[in-house]
């Protein structure tokens, strides 16, 4: 990991549903961990928002900005602007489902701070520009992810079956 991205990644973490402490312990310390490896992965520099929250205001939010009727379990929202000279440049916005992304990894049988690792990691990426609609694409955002989360400790999160499974 290199220092640079480590260090020069601020996160601003915001979260509206208490569940997500007794359910992810320190949501700040797993936040911090996954984001600031994809960071330095990623020699990417700035500042990020985080939004906790549950499925309700995910519905909401990808009503009003993706026009889907649905609950998700991450969406991202990079920032397009030139940002405050003299200021971290804001990278975008990433907020998490609480429910959907409980579900999920449990119908996955994953750890639940691995897959909210993954989805830290995942939204991130798309902050910096990084797709997976097309399959090309893909290729490239996938491994990166399951770089970033093996320097974690986590495997691949693109392998079929539960986390910790051997094949």
């Amino acid at each position: 990991m290199s220092p640079a991205g480590a260090d020069a990644l601020m996160i601003d973490l915001r979260s509206d549903d208490s569940r997500w402490d007794g359910m992810l312990g320190d949501p700040e310390a797993v936040c911090t961990r996954a984001l600031r490896a994809a960071a330095a992965r990623m020699d990417a520099v700035g500042e990020v928002s985080v939004l906790l929250t549950n499925d309700v205001e995910m519905r909401e939010l990808n009503v009003q900005w993706r026009g889907i009727d649905k609950a998700t379990d991450v969406l991202s929202f990079p920032y397009s602007g030139s940002g405050i000279p003299g200021q971290p440049r804001p990278l975008g916005d990433i907020a998490l489902g609480l429910e959907t992304a409980k579900r999920d990894a449990d119908l996955m049988e994953r750890a639940f701070e691995a897959h909210v690792s993954h989805l830290l990691v995942h939204g991130f990426l798309h902050l910096l520009g990084y797709d997976h609609i097309e399959s090309a694409d893909a290729a490239v955002m996938e491994p990166l992810e399951a770089g970033i989360l093996a320097g974690l400790g986590w495997p691949d999160p693109y392998r079929t079956g539960p986390y910790g499974e051997t094949d």
